[in-house]
């Protein structure tokens, strides 16, 4: 569920990214004490497409998972779901979740632009952070950001084997 921005959020943002937000249109998630956690961004942003829907503002998990990160997780991610067609059709849905609430969230002023200025297929295939290849991870702050949102087994796998829940809970 998202929700719209208040004063407070701005500042927190703000905070959190060191910098004034733009192209957010709303809070995707918020941690259990009430802090943003997951941007909802616009889809057309400073006159360009922008197909990444959720953005992590959190410092906190932007750190541990960059820690995570660090230690080759994503690539031991990639190969697994290369190896494992139950992981490899959950990621490929939790590509397909994201383009579908990309589109439903679209204002409409937005999809007739990105329909006539053609970018549309772009925006039917291209999944989680823009990616096209959808056995490949690319980011884990996206897949994160999607799970805490919406529906990601990567996002899963790190609650599960790493520990990130208690981390996005704790802030």
């Amino acid at each position: 569920m998202t929700t719209t921005l208040s004063q407070r959020d701005i500042d927190i943002i703000t905070a959190q990214l060191g910098r004034t937000p733009s192209g957010i249109s709303a809070i995707a998630h918020y941690s259990p004490s009430g802090i943003p956690q997951v941007l909802e961004m616009e889809t057309w942003v400073f006159e360009q497409p922008f197909p990444t829907l959720y953005w992590l503002s959190s410092k906190a998990i932007d750190k541990a998972l960059a820690k995570i990160e660090s230690h080759g997780v994503v690539k031991e991610l990639e190969q697994r779901i290369k190896d494992d067609e139950t992981l490899r059709e959950a990621h490929h849905a939790s590509h397909r979740d994201y383009i579908a609430r990309r589109w439903e969230v679209m204002s409409a002023e937005h999809k007739a632009i990105i329909e006539e200025k053609g970018f549309k297929p772009l925006f039917d295939k291209l999944g989680i952070g823009g990616i096209a290849n959808w056995d490949q991870v690319r980011c884990l702050h996206m897949q994160y950001a999607h799970h805490l949102a919406g529906n990601n087994v990567i996002g899963r796998i790190l609650d599960e084997e790493y520990g990130m829940k208690a981390i996005a809970d704790a802030e």
